[in-house]
């Protein structure tokens, strides 16, 4: 049987920024991958998908974007090709999937397709994007209509001939209705939660707002709600131009109230447009208020912008129901995000909901861990940059908890 002190379970961004961490260590460890390194980047079919936050976000233990281009958007292609060159010392078992794993003898039991394993401990790297995830009222759909997530999508030409409906107003669903809008398709958004922030802010890129200002470190110990935090959609925000519903709606895209359900063809819809509209701009202008005070307090030299206050100039009232063989829409487009699964736990570590239980990435069980959540350990803890830092603190943790169990051998 294959023994490791650390078992990390998956080579994306967080399986490796951890093993960086422990080779930094000394502490033996190996990278177990069901794909190849960077395996959900390399799956995303998009052409058009560019990453949210800025070249030079892309930070790693021991690694700092260096090219031509900070303030430009990474390709998943291009973050591939840099996770590869990144993974390169690292210790990889690819192409194996783990089935099971148990706990025995005071020791983590890994069955996996090359043998089994055993750990003294685990650290559970495989992200927030597992599954994605679909409302079940898709099935009531008509077989007719072409359905699809978007981790699917590729490109309009793809689709066929209509109209189309993109559930789902986060970055990713606000961007797919750009881009099928800007290829002459008849585009509805059904629109929920989101969180509006505007892509430039005083001058700068948001992100140097957020980053600057220490917003991206709010810690998950000091969070007022921590489960809504952990919730939140993402930003909606892109790397290819601006995504607010302002814009959407002054181009053509129709914006109708959140999806609930269906009846054959047609769709049954909230009235709640209005109040997502106003939680969304309640959440950008406490985001905007925090950054303002931070420059007036350090005396930065920042030029007042209160157009990036406005609210998006968009309906706020919808159908309640949508026709959608009246419309001709020929294809829906979940951009529902993504669920966790974890039916291979065979560990008393999940909550009601199914999702794994831990403080700041420390599970119930000694030596079991989590990276790659979103509001993991901080604000940025599902950004490449703020997985890092989470990484180096629970690298700390680990090696302590290796240390006791050394000792008490």
């Amino acid at each position: 049987m294959r023994s490791t002190d650390v078992a990390i379970l998956g080579a994306g961004q967080a399986g490796l920024a951890m093993s960086r961490c422990l080779s930094a260590r000394g502490i033996d460890h190996l990278l177990i991958e069901r794909g190849a390194v960077a395996e959900r980047w390399r799956a995303l079919r998009w052409a058009g998908l560019r990453l949210l936050t800025p070249n030079w976000m892309t930070r790693l233990p021991e690694h700092r974007y260096t090219g031509p281009d900070p303030d430009g958007f990474m390709t998943p292609l291009a973050l591939v090709r840099l996770l590869e060159d990144y993974a390169r010392p690292a210790p990889i078992l690819d192409r194996t999937a783990v089935r099971r794993l148990s706990r025995h003898g005071g020791r983590y039991l890994l069955d996996s397709d090359a043998g089994p394993i055993r750990a003294r401990c685990v650290v559970i790297a495989t992200g927030a994007c597992d599954q994605p995830a679909v409302p079940p009222w898709a099935a009531d759909l008509p077989s007719r209509l072409h359905r699809l997530h978007s981790a699917d999508y590729a490109v309009p030409d793809h689709l066929p001939p209509g109209g189309v409906l993109v559930v789902g107003a986060a970055a990713t669903g606000a961007q797919i209705a750009r881009e099928l809008h800007a290829a002459g398709r008849e585009v509805v958004l059904a629109v929920g939660r989101h969180t509006r922030i505007p892509r430039r802010y005083r001058g700068r890129d948001i992100f140097h707002w957020l980053d600057r200002t220490g917003i991206l470190a709010d810690r998950w110990d000091q969070a007022a709600n921590l489960l809504s935090a952990r919730r939140q959609p993402s930003l909606q925000l892109s790397g290819r131009g601006p995504v607010d519903l302002g814009v959407l709606s002054r181009m053509g895209v129709q914006l109708v109230g959140h999806a609930h359900g269906a009846e054959g063809a047609r769709l049954k819809l909230s009235g709640t447009l209005a109040a997502d509209l106003d939680a969304a701009e309640a959440r950008c202008h406490r985001t905007l208020a925090r950054i303002d005070a931070f420059i007036d307090h350090t005396g930065l030299d920042a030029p007042a912008d209160p157009d990036a206050w406005q609210a998006p100039d968009a309906a706020r009232t919808g159908p309640a129901t949508l026709d959608l063989r009246g419309r001709g829409i020929g294809t829906v487009i979940f951009a529902t995000g993504y669920r966790r699964d974890y039916g291979w736990l065979d560990l008393p570590v999940l909550d009601a909901q199914g999702e794994l239980l831990h403080e700041g990435g420390v599970l119930p069980l000694a030596g079991l861990y989590a990276l790659g959540l979103p509001f993991l350990r901080r604000r940025s803890s599902s950004f490449i940059d703020g997985v890092g830092r989470d990484a180096v603190a629970l690298s700390a943790h680990l090696a302590a908890t290796l240390g006791h169990r050394r000792q008490a051998a």
